[in-house]
């Protein structure tokens, strides 16, 4: 009798489990889709639906999700955090352009690639950048004025020009050792930055990459890899280690 009721009191907790998991995606009807060429899987196309808090299901009409289309969340002002599953490889240009309540987001481990303007003048707080990302392109996170941190994983080994500008709020950047090359005003315009880590001695640094960029390229060049903070007056950069 006992076990009977232990049998039961399981099969209800698992009952009670499976909807609240299965419920943890947005539902397939809030996305418009299109079948991608060689029906390889599905590409967003539109988020229609009303949630602000988005969960992007990892399969839409018995296909795999593995795109995000160019605009696809353009413009939304309501959406408040997103997060991309794992069966996402590519993430077109603008596709949450202009989003500026977007607080965070979580990019699946299938992503290798953060396009043109991808995140421009979002709201981002905080982003998560995962280690298959290889290049981080022009524009990628333009004007997220309410970013205060970046870590560059060590899978990038690219990160373009002007992808980080205007990021008013970043204090400390913390770049991965894959890193070969940091493009043109990259970092310009983030007047609170006061903290750049460097994890390898060959990155070649853009003109204006940082503010007072030129400053720390005259810092690194003879120091290379460590940690470089600004002086107070914004003017120069030293070699903390």
């Amino acid at each position: 009798m006992k076990n009977k009721k232990m049998v039961l009191w399981v099969a209800l907790i698992v009952m009670a489990v499976i909807p609240t998991y299965a419920q943890q995606y947005n539902d397939e009807n809030d996305f418009k889709v299109k079948v991608i060429e060689g029906g390889k899987g599905v590409e967003i196309s539109e988020y229609i639906g009303t949630r602000k808090e988005v969960s992007i299901p990892p399969n839409i009409q018995n296909n795999p999700v593995t795109s995000i289309g160019k605009w696809a969340f353009q413009d939304n002002s309501d959406i408040t955090s997103v997060t991309i599953p794992d069966s996402v490889t590519n993430i077109e240009s603008y596709a949450f352009y202009r989003c500026t309540s977007l607080a965070r987001v979580t990019i699946g481990k299938g992503v290798t690639s953060i396009g043109n303007s991808v995140f421009a003048a979002c709201g981002l707080t905080s982003i998560t950048i995962p280690n298959n990302v290889t290049i981080i392109e022009y524009q990628a996170f333009f004007g997220c004025g309410r970013l205060t941190s970046v870590t560059i994983p060590n899978s990038v080994t690219r990160i373009e020009e002007a992808a980080f500008q205007a990021c008013r709020g970043i204090t400390s950047v913390t770049i991965g050792n894959g890193v070969t090359s940091i493009g043109e005003a990259a970092f310009d315009g983030s007047d609170s930055l006061a903290r750049v880590t460097f994890q390898r001695a060959d990155t070649t640094i853009g003109n204006a990459s940082f503010p007072r960029a030129s400053s720390l390229r005259t810092a690194y060049s003879s120091g290379k890899a460590g940690t470089y903070t600004r002086a107070a007056n914004g003017t120069t950069w030293t070699k903390q280690n």
